[in-house]
């Protein structure tokens, strides 16, 4: 009689997005309702928005544009947390070299003259240092626009204004860049329409989103808003940045620089047209930043969806990408969204997800490495933990299979160092998975399984 194969019955194929801990759920014990992830009153910069002001932005505003905003955007006070809040994050330098720890130093004198230049209509920001850097998974590069300090503080403080007043009009469904919205949230509405039958899937890319967008028309849906002159003129003084590339200056006649900050509320303000008009042609499209799919029931209804997305890129002036835009019964085929495969019931990383971890697995443990197995299981835990708060959706077997990489290139270092065996043991006896747990590996498949009892029966 054949030994009963041990049940695995407590660990779920995947777990859903929609799970919720019991820790989550006795935190909201009490309250009549979950606060609104969209609620704007809830995260606008209060420095800017009063009470007054708020109240406008839900009963509209005369003529439903909004004016004199010009001088909240320059106020020293909105100057003040925009330079706290760039100096935080640290980042490059611009072309002018000046670092944030420099800007720091000199921090009082700088918001005067900012507040100066801004008063008196002197400002101009300066050219966009690009730099090439490589995307994940792949030997290919995109470029990455580091505006100077002091413009990443003028556009932060000018995104404190208006952002509210775009983002009040903004889908539902989209979920980049936004206040209180995550990939996650964009991935169960995604994982929720699967489960209602919604499998033939819109895929669809925008080549070169950011570098495409029409400065025109973008400045046009910017004014349908806003009427301040002051305000639109900064705007476009944005827009119209120099790239400075190397030795080589230009200014592009179309596109918003990545990682500009004042960047991503503008891609997003684009696309909205498509979102709203997606959803009022009963299409149940889910978007985050330029990545969007459109889930339907049927072959045909995915293909006039596509159709219609055909005829919005047209008129925005964007494009499709010819190889990635296409349909798939995801029952039979997977779909890329936000990193995850999706096929049938299973969820795993996309290629290029898999491909960015297994070259960081490799790059940590060479063959040939000066440092302690220890010290290299530090360096491990501090990638797979924050890959697993990201992946941990994923069909649970691909866990083990990450966990047998990382063993695998372990015991290769130590059989270099430790090449006499007088017992002839294979390298799993002679280190066995425990060996790596006693030395502080983090299994990502025993995470895997105390995030399910974590959630206690909730999936």
């Amino acid at each position: 009689m054949p030994a009963k194969r041990k049940s695995k019955d407590y660990i779920p194929v995947t777990v859903p997005f929609s799970a919720e801990s019991p820790s989550a759920k006795a935190s909201r014990a009490g309250e009549p309702e979950k606060k609104s992830a969209i609620e704007i009153s809830s995260w606008a910069n209060r420095v800017v928005w009063t009470d007054r002001m708020l109240n406008a932005l839900s009963v509209g505003v005369r003529g439903g544009k909004w004016h004199a905003l010009i001088d909240k955007v320059y106020r020293e006070l909105n100057l003040f947390v925009s330079a706290r809040k760039v100096v935080g994050k640290k980042g490059a330098a611009g072309v002018d070299r000046q670092s944030t720890e420099d800007f720091s130093e000199k921090e009082i004198a700088e918001i005067k003259q900012l507040y100066e230049q801004l008063r008196t209509g002197t400002y101009r920001p300066q050219a966009v240092r690009r730099v090439q850097i490589p995307k994940p998974g792949s030997k290919q590069t995109r470029p990455l626009g580091i505006p100077t300090v002091r413009d990443r503080v003028v556009q932060t403080a000018l995104v404190n204004v208006i952002e509210p007043i775009f983002d009040n009009e903004f889908h539902e469904r989209s979920f980049g860049f936004r206040h209180g919205r995550s990939c996650h949230d964009a991935l169960r509405v995604v994982e929720e329409l699967l489960e209602t039958d919604h499998v033939f899937v819109v895929d669809a890319d925008l080549q070169g989103y950011f570098d495409t967008i029409p400065k025109d028309r973008l400045l046009a849906l910017v004014s349908e808003k806003i009427s301040d002159r002051r305000v639109l003129d900064l705007v476009k003084r944005f827009l119209d940045q120099s790239i400075l590339e190397e030795l080589r200056e230009w200014t592009p006649e179309s596109g918003v620089p990545q990682g500009a900050v004042l960047s991503p509320l503008l891609s997003n303000l684009y696309l909205n047209e498509l979102d709203h008009r997606m959803a009022d042609l009963g299409y149940e499209m889910v978007r985050y930043a330029d990545d969007f799919v459109i889930l339907c029931r049927s072959q045909e209804q995915a293909e006039l969806a596509l159709e219609e997305v055909k005829r919005f890129v047209c008129e925005a002036g964007l494009t499709l990408h010819p190889e990635k835009t296409h349909i798939v019964d995801s029952r039979v085929n997977s779909f890329d969204f936000l990193g995850y495969s999706f096929r049938g019931k299973l969820r795993f990383p996309r290629a290029k997800s898999h491909q960015k971890m297994v070259d960081t697995i490799r790059r940590l443990t060479p063959r040939k490495s000066g440092q302690s197995l220890e010290a290299t299981i530090v360096q491990i835990n501090r990638v797979t933990v924050g890959w697993f708060s990201y992946f941990r959706h994923c069909t649970w077997n691909i866990f083990d299979k990450y966990d047998g990489m990382v063993r695998k290139r372990l015991r290769r270092q130590l059989l270099k160092r430790h090449r006499r065996n007088p017992q002839r043991l294979c390298r799993t006896h002679r280190w066995p998975n425990a060996y790596f747990s006693e030395r502080g590996y983090r299994s990502l498949r025993l995470a895997h399984s105390a995030y399910v009892q974590s959630l206690d029966g909730t999936h």
